[in-house]
Parts: structure tokens; sequence; C-alpha cells
């Protein structure tokens, strides 16, 4: 009889355990961020020329957007404001650069119960780094710098250390450091930040990295014009000093070519980590975001740096999303912009909103890539450039010279074709004229797109300027390496 009484009782505690079973494990995140790496730069994604096997995986796992953005900059340095609205949730018309103002999404993880990590670029003060993370390591706090000599800090109990040069490249180191931190982490989930310094220039490989890529076989943007045809109000800014006018075919190609050696080097890098977390306890609970800060011209428009508001040139970024619950091997024309990213996972974490936010939460595309986020973009460079887009056309204004372009993203998605100046398009200018005004008063963005006394728009390079920052650069480049 005591031994019947126990079984029942043991079959009662078995059959009921699912009502007193604890919280499912709040999911881990693994978010790895590249510098100046364009949308259109992953084999997987369409690119036929570029190597990318480790991001191509992460493709096939995972959710890709076709229509990321960052929303632009105030400076020429994007990559500080993208950050700024990436790690804050706020958008470009009401961040705080340096991160002071308000709390990061990091900090929210934290004060959540999540362990937070960093390793890599930090280019928002050095304050906000050791209040947002409790575990920084092998930190860059410059801009760019060559990677072979970069020089890292560590930071002990919210203070950030003294710079010490890096023992490899920098990419190699905070991969190294994403790899330590997945194997020593024991208990409870985690938040862990890498944003590498790849691709931004200079771009500089180890000499025994296998890849390389031929300029003569590398194909020129289809955007690619040997000059910008006006003055967008940002002609002579560094980047666009890193090859002389008029851009040469040849010049590009071999520019593309060092780029994407440096992208399949990232990639090699973002590989590491994969398999380090597919090795470790938390596999099949982590969520793995891909993203970078902003895109970057390359030859595109006549144009080389990301100091503009076209799509493949500077705000179209990619956006790769995997883990439990995401749909895999998908794609989605969901548009988002990338400070609506960590809002949307802090919602699916649990984490409550840390300050006043803009983001836009699309949690609801990870299970279904049909279901859209926003109606419309807007994006914004300094007072000079404005655009707006909706799901197929995009305007794009430039107050200070007079200049208008309308484009049919739908059949010209690499923005080729100015429609501005056809009759037949004045009612749709009008119509996303009277949008963009209405996005810039409710985003707090108080710059006008009609000045009373307009620039002319023509412009002419300043050749002797260009021809001796190529040859500085060229200079600087060969002593690196």
């Amino acid at each position: 009889m005591k031994h019947h009484i126990l079984t029942l009782t043991a079959f009662l505690v078995t059959s009921l355990a699912p009502l007193h079973t604890a919280e499912p494990a709040r999911p881990n995140i693994l978010f790895m961020f590249a510098d100046d790496q364009r949308a259109d730069t992953i084999a997987a994604l369409g690119n036929p020329v570029i190597q990318t096997p480790n991001l191509d995986r992460l493709v096939r796992r995972g959710l890709a957007f076709n229509r990321a953005y960052m929303q632009g900059g105030m400076q020429g340095a994007t990559c500080v404001p993208s950050r700024a609205m990436l790690l804050s949730g706020r958008n470009l018309f009401h961040i705080d650069e340096k991160l002071m103002r308000d709390a990061t999404w990091p900090e929210a993880f934290g004060k959540a119960g999540y362990t937070t990590f960093v390793s890599g670029k930090w280019h928002n003060g050095d304050a906000s780094l050791g209040r947002s993370f409790k575990i920084a390591r092998s930190m860059f706090t410059g801009g760019m710098t060559n990677p072979m000599q970069a020089k890292l800090r560590d930071v002990t109990d919210g203070k950030v250390g003294e710079a010490k040069l890096a023992p490899k490249h920098a990419c190699e180191v905070f991969a190294d450091e994403a790899i330590r931190f997945l194997k020593e982490h024991k208990d409870g989930p985690f938040f862990a930040y890498v944003p590498f310094d790849a691709p931004h220039d200079p771009h500089v490989v180890l000499d025994g990295f296998p890849i390389n890529y031929d300029p003569a076989k590398i194909p020129l943007p289809p955007s690619f014009l040997p000059q910008h045809p006006w003055d967008n109000g940002e002609m002579v800014v560094r980047d666009e000093l890193l090859l002389p006018w008029p851009r040469k075919p040849d010049a590009v190609r071999e520019l593309i070519a060092e780029y994407y050696r440096y992208i399949s080097y990232l990639d090699s890098q973002i590989g590491r980590v994969l398999d380090a977390l597919e090795a470790s306890p938390y596999a099949k609970n982590t969520i793995v975001i891909f993203a970078a800060d902003s895109g970057v011209a390359r030859g595109s428009h006549g144009l080389i740096g990301k100091q503009n508001v076209y799509e493949y040139d500077s705000v179209r970024v990619p956006l790769i999303i995997s883990g439990p619950g995401i749909a895999a091997d998908r794609r989605t024309d969901a548009m988002c912009y990338l400070f609506d990213v960590l809002p949307t996972l802090g919602k699916l974490c649990g984490v409550p909103t840390p300050n006043q936010t803009d983001g836009f939460d699309f949690s609801g595309t990870f299970s279904d890539p049909a279901k859209p986020a926003r109606p419309h973009m807007l994006f914004a460079y300094r007072q000079v450039q404005r655009a707006i887009r909706d799901d197929r056309w995009k305007l794009i204004r430039y107050p200070q010279v007079d200049k208008t372009q309308l484009f049919d993203l739908q059949n010209d998605p690499h923005e080729v074709t100015n429609l501005a100046n056809q009759p037949a398009h004045a009612a749709k200018i009008a119509e996303l004229t009277a949008l963009l005004e209405k996005e810039m008063r409710r985003s707090g963005d108080t710059n006008v797109l009609k000045v009373a006394n307009p620039k002319p728009a023509d412009w002419t390079p300043p050749a002797k300027k260009a021809k001796a920052e190529r040859k500085e650069n060229a200079a600087k480049k060969g002593a690196d390496q």
C-alpha cells in the first residue's frame, strides 16, 4: 500500500510540474557591429563578387532586413551620431552624442539583470562607456586608426584605463575578447556588444590573409560618376579627399578591392565569434545581431565617403537578426532605423525602456517577415541635405543650392535616374515634400527646405588639395603596412 501511495505521489508531482515551472530563461544578446559597411557587401544577399561565408551562414539562420537605416548625422564622422542613436534609442535630433544625458540600452539591460560586455570601438565618450557596461575590455576609444597599431583601453571600476598598444590586429583582439567572454560567463543572461572598427579605412589586412580581389574584376557601382553633379554641401570632407577628381574607374575599382578584402577579413573574425557561441551552452538561447553604423559611397554618385543621404552610399545598412522565435533564411522589406533595434530587443527580453524613446517595436516582423514596420523614413545630413522615403519613392532636398532629386526606388534602387525635373512627377514631389516637412517637425528637426538666397550649385574640385591629400594618405598607408 505504501508503495502505491508513493507511486501516486510521484505521478501527481510529475503531472503538475508544468504548472509550477519557473519562467523561461530570457534570451542572451550577441550584437556585432561593423564600421562603414555597405548593405550590398554580403554574398548571400546578392553580391556576386565578395566572399563572406560567415555572414552568409548568419543570413541562412536568420532574418535579413532589406531596408534598415541609420538616420544621418550632423557632423562628418557619422559613426558618432549613428552609435549614439543605436545605444540610446533616440533619433538624430534628440540624441546626446556623448550618451550622458540619457540612459543607454546596455545600461538598462544591466539593471534588468543582464551581464553586459563590450569590446571594440567606442566613439561616444569615456564616461558613458564605464556607466553602460559591467565588463569593457580592449576598447578603442578614438575615431580611426591603423588597426595594427591601435591603442586599446580596459575599464576597471567604471573608469577607463591607460591606452596600450594592441598586440595584434584590433579586429582579432575584439574577437578574442568576445570569445573569452563566452567561455568565462557562467550565470544569468548576457548582453554582449562587439563593435568592430572595420571596414573603415585604412583598409589594413594581415599579409597572410588568403582572400584577395583583382581590381580589374570589380564592377563599378551602378551609380558611378566621375563627380557629383552639384555641390551637396560637403564636397571636400576628409573622406572625399581619398581619391582625386574626376573619379577614375581604375582607382575606384582598386579602392573597392581593398574595401572588399577588409570586409572578408572582418567576416573571418565574426566567424570565430559565431563558432565560439555554437560551442557554448548559450547557442540555442542567444539572439545574434549583425549590423553596421553606415554605408559608404566608394565611387557611387561621384562620392567616396558617407556624408550624404543616398541609400547605399550612407544611410542604408545591413541588418541580420537570428535566434529563437525569429524566422530563418528569410528576408523582409520592413523598414526600420538602427535606433529601433534595441527597443525591440528590450521588449523581447523584458527590459524596461530606460528613457524617453523614439524607437519603434518591429518584433512582429520576426515571426512574420511580411509584416511592415515604419511607413516612411526621414534622413538628414547637417543643414545641407534632407530626404524622405516611403515604400517606393524617395525625395532628396538640398536647400542651400535649391536642388531636388526624386527616385523611384522600386525600379531604380541605386538612385541613378533623377525624376524631379519631369512634369509628370510634380504631384509626387509636392506630396513627398509635405510629408518631409511633417516628419521633420514631428522628429524635432528645425531645419528649412528653402533658403532666401541659395548658393550656386556648380562646383569645381580643388585639384591641388585633393592630390596632396591622396599623396599623404598613400604615404601613411605605406608606413602603416
